[in-house]
């Protein structure tokens, strides 16, 4: 799977003021809350005002909260996702918006053409499960499918079907946006009761991350780690790196190549943007990631199967791999995977971009203790709040663009409260301070309780998971 870290943002002048008028705004308002001394209000507001009128110069426009200056547009037009420079921009390795709403799913909908996940595909996953939806879906933050109907259709004529989901190992450090896909995929696990695979694109890191092979490995083995403690059943679940399971199964190998066959070198620089300096091993590893989609690529668990849906819960920037595996798959024989793609994990400054491993500040990581969660919560998350108490009482704050509240959406597990802070945030009764508080005291438990159950995971319970063998379903 393609880094789920975001392309860099142009450090620009008019963007680095507008970041900095929001901390100055936030500034401001912790003094005022804390009653601190009316020197110290004067000159932080006064600076303040300083701020928003270079703003102005820079711009022309006055400093809006929700509107971020706009970014220039990406440089490679080659991309089929490439579009005008007021539109979002996403492929597998940038994401970039000029919207501090993050990116319009709805738009992407339409670009990409998939469908949107509606009410009733949600009544109707609860109908065949007998669960009640899980909290990403009731919520949208799974928002977009591809033949989900096909999935339930077979699901409920007690035919099998199988997920696959995947994590590129960039880094040894993985952020709570990167256990998005695996929580939800467990959930399906779960309440389908079917085997999953997960691969680990070590290969992928490789070719494109200045890492040595024994590198890209080694942090596909820590990674499982994390993975594993996201609660997967290990007699349903089998988790493989590409380094290491491609060189032993030749039924893995093959559909490789066969999908290597039947996807030109234009169409792959058409979809991924890929250029004529761009090394042979970038232009052929799509092919890669779409092997797992077909059944017969783990013959240890499904035998010689070839007619097994698979079912792609994914990030919708990994979509373009698998819209060139679906229009490959009809034409090797193979069913085309199905997908459910999620939406993505705003970076603590704001949803203008997914976050950087590489930049600690930019998201809560697995490894961060109460302290860390706490401190970076309160200094770094981007707020809707308002630049006074007084206006923000009277105004009060916006949901759309407050990271803390974003992040409840993901983490919160209560509709009922999750509603009574957007109403209360949204009118004013809720302060920004207080809505961080919220935000801290649902992330020091999860991430506390990821900890203790990740120290469990052992090299040996890696290994097993990352040993090829039958799971425990009866693919005759």
């Amino acid at each position: 799977m393609a880094d789920m870290s975001n392309g860099e943002q142009g450090c620009g002048s008019p963007l680095e003021l507008f970041h900095s008028i929001a901390a100055q705004g936030e500034l401001v308002r912790d003094l005022e809350a804390r009653n601190a001394a009316k020197d110290e209000i004067d000159s932080a507001v006064k600076m303040l005002l300083s701020l928003k009128t270079s703003y102005k110069a820079a711009t022309g426009e006055d400093y809006k909260v929700d509107c971020p200056p706009g970014d220039p547009a990406p440089e490679s037009g080659e991309g089929l996702d490439a579009t005008e420079a007021d539109e979002d921009f996403v492929d597998p390795w940038t994401v970039q918006t000029s919207s501090a709403k993050g990116v319009d799913y709805d738009k992407l909908i339409v670009r990409f053409g998939s469908s949107k996940i509606d009410k009733e595909l949600v009544n109707r996953i609860e109908r065949a499960t007998g669960q009640r939806p899980h909290r990403f879906l009731r919520r949208g933050i799974f928002f977009s499918h591809r033949d989900m109907h096909q999935i339930l259709d077979a699901y409920e004529n007690k035919k099998p079907f199988y997920l696959y989901t995947g994590r590129g190992p960039s880094s040894e450090a993985m952020h709570v946006g990167h256990l998005i896909p695996f929580i939800f995929t467990k959930w399906l696990q779960d309440v389908f009761n079917v085997p999953l695979v997960i691969q680990m694109t070590d290969d992928e890191k490789y070719l494109w991350k200045d890492l040595t092979l024994d590198q890209a490995y080694g942090y596909a083995v820590e990674n499982a780690k994390d993975i594993i403690a996201c609660g997967f059943d290990i007699n349903k679940t089998f988790i493989f790196s590409d380094l290491d399971y491609m060189g032993m199964s030749p039924g893995f190998y093959k559909n490789v190549v066969k999908i290597q066959k039947h996807v030109t070198f234009n169409q792959v620089k058409g979809i991924f943007g890929f250029t004529d300096s761009d090394c042979i091993g970038k232009i052929s590893f799509p092919a890669i990631q779409a092997a797992p989609s077909f059944s017969n690529s783990f013959p240890q668990i499904f035998r010689d199967r070839t007619d097994v849906q698979c079912l792609i819960p994914c990030a919708i920037d990994q979509d373009p791999y698998f819209r060139m595996t679906r229009d490959v798959a009809p034409r090797i024989g193979y069913p085309k995977p199905a997908l459910l793609h999620s939406t993505f994990f705003p970076a603590l400054q704001g949803a203008q971009t997914k976050m950087s491993a590489s930049d600690p500040n930019s998201s809560i990581f697995l490894t961060d203790t109460a302290k860390q969660i706490k401190t970076k919560v309160n200094k770094h998350a981007f707020s809707g709040g308002r630049d006074t108490v007084e206006e923000h009482r009277q105004f009060g704050g916006n949901c759309d663009v407050d990271v803390s509240f974003m992040y409840l959406t993901f983490f919160l597990e209560d509709d009922d409260k999750l509603e009574q802070i957007r109403r209360d945030y949204t009118s004013g009764a809720m302060l920004t301070g207080e809505l961080k508080k919220e935000l801290i005291e649902v992330l020091q438990p999860l991430i506390a309780e990821h900890q203790a159950r990740r120290k469990e995971v052992t090299d040996e319970i890696v290994k097993e998971f990352m040993t090829p063998r039958k799971l425990s379903y009866d693919f005759q």
